[in-house]
């Protein structure tokens, strides 16, 4: 099986059998990274342009570690020392770098829709990195494949989404790709936190955090955009932890094998407390390392370079 799609723009449109095969590829690429020397020629001859139009610490180094890893050259774009500066448009920067011979581009950018955009300005193939508040697909293909990785599955499950859901693109990602592989999946924050109509999503909605976690096997944080509060969507970062934030004493609601995750950056205190961010059930440091195995698999997979070897092989 191979990716119907030369992009990856978003979760929303993709099939199971697609988020196996990504998956699956990315279990072996995580072997590659527990050896003494992590890398391998995968992607050499590859040129990765990775357009990042907003800050970023996770998601762009542990792309730029990924496409390094499978030896692929790597162009790390900045909008601070860029033409951008001058008043160059978004479709005369890539078409420009594009002009230079580059085969990928990862883009992050604070506008929905960009990646989709750029599929129509430029040959090279198109993988978002998070498009405004739309989606993020390769955060939730690593959350997915770290809640397999303990589960041994994902179908069955019941993964809560916690905090700001209507900013989130993660959670957007998350939805789509965790319904479509048969987890159950609902979402909890403050009500001014709740997209409007949220219920088409097809998920769980709650405003009260301890009847959402009850017996849920992971809960997912997502974190509290505190640049936000200025707007008065919640009154005060105190009565947030009181009423959403993911304490000790809450945890007893969850199952016995229960997973805490967390996307970060985090705000410790706020929508979850220290001993519950570096308990024994949280996995948010496996989430980071697990990033370079699911970013590895997609760069792969988008490459062509699996659909040349099976050429090979029926040869």
């Amino acid at each position: 099986m191979i990716l119907r799609s030369r992009h990856l723009l978003g979760l929303e449109d993709i099939t199971a059998g697609e988020i196996s095969l990504i998956l699956d590829t990315a279990e072996s690429f995580r072997e590659i990274l527990d050896r003494p020397i992590k890398k391998v020629p995968t992607l050499r001859g590859i040129t990765v342009l990775n357009l990042f139009y907003e800050p970023s610490t996770r998601t762009r180094i542990s792309f730029e570690l990924a496409e390094k890893r499978l030896s692929a050259d790597t162009i790390s774009f900045s909008t601070s020392v860029s033409s951008v500066k001058k008043g160059e448009s978004l479709k005369d920067t890539v078409r420009n770098i594009e002009a230079m011979k580059i085969d990928m581009v990862v883009v992050r950018h604070s506008s929905p829709g960009v990646p989709y955009f750029l599929t129509n300005c430029v040959e090279s193939n198109i993988i978002n990195a998070g498009d405004g508040a739309h989606e993020h697909p390769t955060q939730a293909l690593l959350d997915m494949f770290t809640i397999r990785r303990k589960y041994g599955k994902l179908d069955g499950l019941r993964v809560v989404l916690v905090g700001d859901v209507k900013h989130s693109r993660v959670v957007r990602s998350n939805i789509w790709g965790l319904k479509t592989m048969g987890a159950s999946v609902a979402v909890c924050g403050p009500s001014t936190l709740l997209p409007y109509e949220v219920e088409r999503f097809g998920v769980d909605v709650y405003t009260d955090l301890d009847e959402a976690i009850d017996g849920a096997d992971v809960v997912n944080i997502m974190r509290i955009q505190l640049e936000r509060q200025q707007a008065g969507l919640f009154p005060s970062q105190r009565e947030y932890t009181n009423l959403f934030g993911m304490t000790k004493e809450r945890l007893k609601r969850l199952k016995r094998n229960y997973t805490i995750m967390h996307p970060g950056p985090m705000n410790r205190g706020v929508e979850i407390t220290p001993e519950v961010a570096d308990s024994k059930s949280s996995v948010i440091l496996d989430q980071v390392t697990n990033g370079q195995a699911i970013r590895m698999a997609v760069l792969y997979l988008l490459s062509g370079k699996k659909e040349k070897e099976k050429e090979e092989d029926d040869e």
